[in-house]
């Protein structure tokens, strides 16, 4: 049977996928968890006997580092979110329809952003 044809993935195909999507979600938690320590990490980088002028430029590196760290961080929130969401949408047998056409997001594409919730036609026709 063709996918334009078929209105859902089988529960084969949607185990598949859930087993997929744990592991992308346990490395993204491991990652996460990885990202805050950095950011929450206040140890100092042993410049108490360089130059002030050193311990400034490495203090305002610091506080852009926290802030490039803490962008990560809610992606990283977001990128989870989004995983768990593709869960819910397998248990409820909606995973892998498009919100837009309705039709069956290509296997492929989900393989490689298994949170999808668009189709490649649906994302261009956003454009």
């Amino acid at each position: 049977m063709a996918n334009e044809e078929k209105t859902r993935y089988t529960d084969k195909e949607l185990e598949e996928f859930k087993v997929l999507i744990n592991e992308k979600l346990e490395k993204a938690k491991e990652q996460l968890a990885l990202i805050e320590s950095a950011y929450k990490n206040d140890s100092n980088n042993g410049t108490d006997d360089t130059s002030p002028t050193f311990k400034a430029f490495d203090e305002g590196s610091e506080v852009m580092s926290k802030e490039a760290n803490s962008q990560l961080a809610i992606r990283q929130e977001k990128f989870i979110r989004d995983l768990k969401n593709a869960l819910i949408r397998i248990e409820n047998k909606t995973y892998g329809i498009c919100r837009v056409t309705g039709k069956l997001i290509k296997p492929e594409r989900l393989r490689i952003v298994p949170h999808a919730t668009l189709s490649i036609e649906a994302k261009n026709m956003q454009k």
